[in-house]
């Protein structure tokens, strides 16, 4: 097969868990970067009080869309045992919210894509659904299964970047600004868009442009009170709500 032409700049996004207020504000910024084109990395619901809005934006919207966790746990295909007392009220809710067709939308997608130049697994290449990479091991791990220059993954919440040198050996690069993509092998993490948990409340997504090979680390303030609002109204459990203020 002919190599495909290099891609254009394109943002990346994870981990939006039903956060209309932070998914509109994202994406508002991803237009003002000039970027027209976007991936979404999983965990598009769960957690926040408009599932249905974000699936639909996803659905219809973005590029590439992979599941998470707690999509999965949405559509019934992994057990809401594995969940958090907090998480699982989320997930029964928005079992709810969005009915049994929307849930079976849901259900589609599949929480990996790595026929693809630039993969994307959820969790980790070694196990997509819940392993949560934090560390330089945990990163190797994953870098030693693909080939690829840049490997996208999310779940953590965090955004982070890992580079593995063609000796083998990785190392933790600061997750902040422009970073220049050197020769190696790349797993990066976009942080997230509806909770992330660096102890920031801004939204936080990429952009990766491997013509110029770089990639950038974007926050974006959003209206946290309008979704804490939103999940208040709905019943959600409360640590839901509160932790959108402090980024945690």
């Amino acid at each position: 097969m002919p190599r495909r032409p290099p891609l254009a700049a394109v943002a990346i996004l994870s981990d939006i868990h039903g956060n209309r207020q932070a998914l509109d504000a994202v994406l508002e910024d991803v237009a003002g970067h000039g970027i027209t084109r976007w991936w979404c990395v999983g965990d598009v619901v769960g957690y926040g009080a408009d599932p249905d809005y974000a699936l639909e934006i996803c659905m219809s919207q973005a590029e590439r869309c992979i599941a998470g966790n707690h999509d999965l746990g949405v559509a019934g295909r992994v057990p809401l045992e594995e969940f958090s007392s907090w998480a699982y009220d989320g997930v029964v809710w928005t079992q709810h919210a969005l009915g049994h067709e929307r849930c079976a939308t849901l259900g589609q997608l599949e929480p990996t894509d790595i026929d693809h130049d630039v993969p994307m697994v959820h969790a980790s290449v070694r196990d997509p659904i819940w392993e949560y990479v934090v560390g330089a091991s945990e990163a190797k791990a994953s870098l030693d299964l693909v080939r690829a220059h840049v490997t996208c993954i999310g779940h953590t919440h965090i955004p982070a970047a890992w580079h593995r040198h063609e000796r083998g050996t990785v190392d933790a690069v600061p997750a902040q600004g422009i970073v220049a993509l050197a020769p190696g092998r790349w797993l990066i993490n976009p942080g997230s868009v509806g909770q992330p948990r660096d102890n920031d409340p801004r939204a936080s997504w990429t952009v990766l442009d491997l013509g110029a090979d770089t990639l950038e680390f974007v926050r974006t303030p959003y209206d946290v009170g309008g979704a804490q609002r939103a999940i208040r109204a709905a019943g959600l459990p409360e640590i839901l709500a509160e932790r959108l203020a402090e980024g945690f």
